[in-house]
């Protein structure tokens, strides 16, 4: 497997991770709400624990989308830095990976 596709793999992963993530904080958050009129010392104990920590999860998530946004910029100027220094090399992967593409889809018919 090359590095791009690991590369490509694992971004999707960490995708998936953070959708993961925003809908624990949701349910969490609603958990919450549903449970505000529960009476007694420990529920609010558990419930201002909660609170504090899924303010924690929601700055670490916050942090790790925009270093994956600034990664996927960084990402998109090398690329662009490579097709304007070498233009040919990225026309001639472009038509590689569009004639693999033909192909398969020509097979798949």
């Amino acid at each position: 497997m090359s590095t791009k596709a690991v590369s490509s793999a694992y971004d999707a992963s960490k995708e998936k991770l953070a959708n993961d993530m925003r809908a624990v904080v949701a349910d969490a958050e609603e958990l919450l709400k549903a449970t505000a009129d529960q009476a007694g010392e420990k529920a609010a104990s558990l419930r201002e624990r909660a609170k504090a920590n899924l303010a924690v999860a929601k700055a670490r998530l916050e942090e790790a989308e925009h270093a994956m946004l600034e990664r996927t910029k960084v990402a998109a100027k090398a690329t662009d830095e490579y097709v304007h220094d070498k233009p040919w090399q990225a026309v001639g992967v472009a038509a590689g990976v569009g004639l693999l593409l033909g192909m398969l889809i020509g097979r798949s018919r």
